[in-house]
Formats: structure tokens, C-alpha cells, sequence
């Protein structure tokens, strides 16, 4: 029997497009492997949202192929930059092509190559109709849409998921039910942008959450990145659905730069006045909220004075975690054609922001130390006991405590990136 292996990278809707695959491999009669030795076939489900990353999925293809493994390519390089992708693949699936996945290794069995890379205004399927395979585990992802409405000029992911396509609520709502019915505790929505959910269909991130939240049982949910641009449009609705005890107190709201013309270039379609709104309403009416933004460095264009700007917003606002880009050139896009900075400059303003946000988080965590908070216990953690997260989707470490258990602790010790509790 065929035995195949499924290599997922990236997001967290890679996670759900590789479990995906995984249930229609097995429902066609192909064994899955539990590793990449033991497999003939390996589904490297690539990510290519940063230069680095397409040069290490570009490598770990061409690894594999080297070492005897067949390989089908699947996920966003296909689209964004395919003439990296080693030519001795078996096959290549673009993100919309996934339910193909059983007739690639057909078709290569046999001696050929499918190459199916459709484009989203192709896209026929909508995912949450297609199986998935479940595994044991506290957490569960549940893609909500795919593409998003923004067309930032620094993107290249928009080019593999395309415009916005929402899938219609009662999907979502049928996963997640199932999902809690079968012990699962942790609920992620994910999508490129959970902010423009349903702006397609008549609907939006609010009202999902209505429903989602009316679902009986003891589960969490925690709702992936929005963009400040859509968030604006509906901010009231959001926060009153956020106050559900079921939600997770967590905000994924990028801004990208402090610096309204470098905003302007990279096509966000907010200012920072307008993104510091949303923050201050949301910390009005949400106690502990854990604010995770993300900023790109050394975007074209970007000045002196435009990178102060950003520190100082940073300063102003204090998010709990900042996840810090190097700005990275993406084939295709807009941002790529434009004058570079120095690398040596990039890093060096790099460095400096990533001091200050380990500096920010730390006298932040300070503050939970003698604090009783809420964990939801998710299992072994990399560093050691157990790995929880906090009413607030704070990481934090215990000493012991069962996978699914919610548990009220108290936190003995805090750095900048998790928390210690007993």
C-alpha cells in the first residue's frame, strides 16, 4: 500500500488544508504515514508569506527529493513563485486544488505529473464541505473564510488565496459542534483576515460569534488576525460579542508601521489615529487584554524619522507581544519594484525594536505575578511540564495538569515571552 506523509507549514489554515488532505488520502485507500522516513510520498503544504520562508520550502522539497521521497507540492509558493520548486516533483496543487489530492498520487503512480493551480476566481469548493481527518488534541481550527479584501502592496499571499470567500455560518457552526462533541476544547478561527469575515455573504466576525458563543459547552475560542480597516466598520458589535466569557480576551491587530505615509504605501487603508482607537475602545470595555500586533521594518521608503514614529507608538501603546518582520521583497508585488533599503540599516532597526518589544512584554508579565488567572491546559510544554493558556491566551507553564482541564492558578513568575504558575 501507498503510505503517504503530510508536511504542513505556515498558518494555521495550512493546519486545517493538511488535515483536509489527510482525510481524502485516506478515504481513497492510501495508508498515512507517521513520518517522512517511512512514507513514498511526501505533501509538502508550503508557506510563502517571506522570502526566508520560500528558500526553506524551496530546500526541504528539494531534501526530500534527494533522499528518495516522491513529493507533491501543495499551498501558496505554487502560486506565488513555482520556478522554485524543485522540477522533480511528483506534482503540484495550488490552494484550491487540494481535493485533488488523492488523484495527484494517482496520476504520478502511473507515471505522470498533475499540475492543477487554479486561480480563486476558479475556486468551486467551499472547504468546510470537504472531510477532515481528526486527531487527538485540546485544539481544533476551524477556517471561517479564505482571501481577504485588502491588496497591500508588500502581499504575495493574496495572489495564492485571492479575494475574500466566506463560508456560510451554519458550516462553521456544524465543525465546531462536532468539534466540542468529540472533547476538543480550543476553537481557532482562522483566515487570512478574520475581519472581513462575511462581508461577502451579507453577515460579519460579530454576529459569527454570536452563534459560535450560543454553542453549548465548557470550550474556549480564539479568534485569529483582523485588519484595523474592516474592524472600524462594525468596532461596537465586536466588542460587546468579545465579552463572552468563551472568548478568548486576545486581539491579533497588525499595524504594520507607526508612520501614516508608510501606511499609505503599503496600501493599508488606516491611520495610526485610527488603529490606536480601536486599541483604547477595546481596553475600555475588555479587561486583561492581550494585544498581539505584528510590524514590518525597513519597508521602501521607509525614513528615519517614519521608523521613530514607529517606536513611538510602540511606547504609546504598549502591545503585550509584537511579532517584528524584516521587510521582505515578494515576486509580484507592488512594493518589490521600489528602492530597497540597506540591509545593514533593515537589521539594525530590526534590533531596536525587537529590544523594545521583549523590554514592553516583560513589564507587562510583571504585573501577573501573585495574580490567580484561567488556564485552559493544552499538554506537554516545549519547555518543560505543562503548556497552558491563560483567560487571556497568554502562554504559561505549570507543573502539572491534564489536556483539556481548565484550572485556576496562580502565577509565580513571568518573562518576556510566557508566564510560570502553580
Amino acid at each position: 500500500m501507498v503510505r503517504v506523509y503530510v508536511e504542513s507549514y505556515g498558518c494555521t489554515r495550512n493546519k486545517a488544508d493538511g488535515e483536509i488532505m489527510e482525510a481524502i488520502l485516506l478515504k481513497a485507500g492510501y495508508e498515512l504515514a507517521e513520518s517522512p522516513d517511512s512514507a513514498d510520498y511526501v505533501v509538502v503544504n508550503t508557506c510563502a508569506v517571506k522570502d526566508p520562508t520560500e528558500h526553506k520550502m524551496a530546500r526541504r522539497i528539494r531534501e526530500l527529493i534527494d533522499s528518495g521521497k516522491k513529493v507533491i507540492a501543495t499551498g501558496c509558493l505554487v502560486h506565488v513563485n513555482p520556478d522554485v520548486i524543485d522540477k522533480r516533483v511528483s506534482g503540484m496543487l495550488g490552494v484550491r486544488s487540494i481535493d485533488r489530492i488523492a488523484e495527484a498520487i494517482d496520476v504520478a503512480e502511473r507515471g505522470g505529473k498533475l499540475v492543477s493551480v487554479e486561480s480563486w476566481k476558479e475556486r468551486k469548493v467551499d472547504k468546510l464541505e470537504l472531510p477532515r481527518l481528526w486527531k487527538s488534541g485540546v485544539v481544533f481550527v476551524v477556517p471561517i473564510s479564505e482571501g481577504c479584501l485588502n491588496a497591500c502592496t508588500y502581499c504575495a499571499t493574496r495572489f495564492a488565496r485571492g479575494v475574500l470567500k466566506s463560508y456560510k455560518p451554519e458550516l462553521v457552526v456544524k465543525w465546531i459542534k462536532e468539534a466540542i462533541a468529540r472533547g476538543y476544547k480550543e476553537i481557532q478561527l482562522s483566515s487570512e483576515d478574520t475581519g472581513c469575515y462575511g462581508f461577502d455573504i451579507g453577515t460579519n466576525l460579530a454576529k459569527l460569534l454570536d452563534e459560535v458563543t450560543s454553542i453549548e459547552g465548557d470550550f474556549r475560542i480564539r479568534v485569529g488576525m483582523m485588519n484595523p480597516n474592516h474592524v472600524l466598520k462594525f468596532l461596537d458589535e465586536l466588542i460587546e460579542a468579545y465579552q463572552d466569557p468563551k472568548i478568548y480576551k486576545f486581539l491579533h491587530l497588525p499595524v504594520q508601521s507607526g508612520d501614516n505615509e508608510v501606511l499609505r504605501r503599503m496600501g493599508r487603508n488606516y491611520t495610526v489615529e485610527e488603529f490606536e482607537e480601536i486599541v483604547r475602545e477595546f481596553r475600555k470595555k475588555i479587561p486583561g487584554l492581550n494585544l498581539n500586533t505584528d510590524i514590518i521594518v525597513g519597508f521602501p521608503g521607509e525614513s528615519d524619522e517614519a521608523f521613530q514614529n514607529t517606536v513611538e507608538l510602540v511606547k504609546r501603546v504598549r502591545p503585550d507581544k509584537i511579532n517584528v518582520s524584516r521587510y521582505s521583497q515578494r515576486p509580484g508585488t507592488i512594493a518589490a519594484k521600489w528602492k530597497q533599503l540597506p540591509g545593514w540599516k533593515v537589521k539594525e532597526r530590526s534590533r531596536v525594536l525587537h529590544r523594545l518589544r521583549l523590554q514592553v512584554a516583560y513589564e507587562i508579565n510583571q504585573a501577573y505575578i501573585g495574580k490567580n488567572v484561567e488556564v485552559l491546559i493544552h499538554g506537554p510544554g516545549e519547555k518543560g511540564g505543562v503548556e497552558g493558556r491563560t483567560f487571556n491566551y497568554k502562554e504559561i507553564i505549570l507543573d502539572g495538569g491534564s489536556p483539556g482541564e481548565i484550572a485556576t492558578v496562580r502565577v509565580d513568575w513571568a518573562g518576556s515571552t510566557y508566564l510560570r504558575g502553580k
